[in-house]
């Protein structure tokens, strides 16, 4: 069965090239563009995996993903982040995230990063 994977982002771009990245091999549950739709889809899909944008309106993607391991300690959850934001990283994985993944996103990186995080 495939593996299930909510992704949020603000950008509808990134989330349409995680999306066609994405979709061959696992089931895409939901898209969220800000950190308190992340945190309501991860709460109502239940997915296997979340990929969070660490910079998102509202709340950011460290915020939605200390809510989320907070209420659900077993969530996995990938951030993406840009070059060069290695203390944002480092705040993220305080926060409970289990991975990430740098933009430009390329297929391998990302496949990989998932697979490291949630093994087939």
């Amino acid at each position: 069965m495939a593996k299930r994977v909510m992704i949020a982002d603000d950008s509808e771009f990134m989330r349409n090239l995680l999306r066609e990245i994405l979709e061959d091999d696992f089931e895409i549950v939901g898209e969220a563009e800000n950190g308190v739709e992340a945190v309501n889809l991860y709460e109502e899909a239940n997915p296997d995996i979340a990929m969070m944008d660490i910079v998102m309106p509202i709340r950011s993607g460290i915020e939605a993903t200390n809510e989320i391991t907070n209420n659900d300690p077993d969530a996995k959850v990938i951030m993406c982040t840009s070059v060069g934001q290695e203390e944002k990283m480092k705040q993220a994985i305080k926060a409970g995230a289990s991975g990430y993944i740098t933009k430009p996103f390329q297929k391998p990186n990302v496949l990989n990063e998932i697979n490291d995080v949630i093994p087939a």
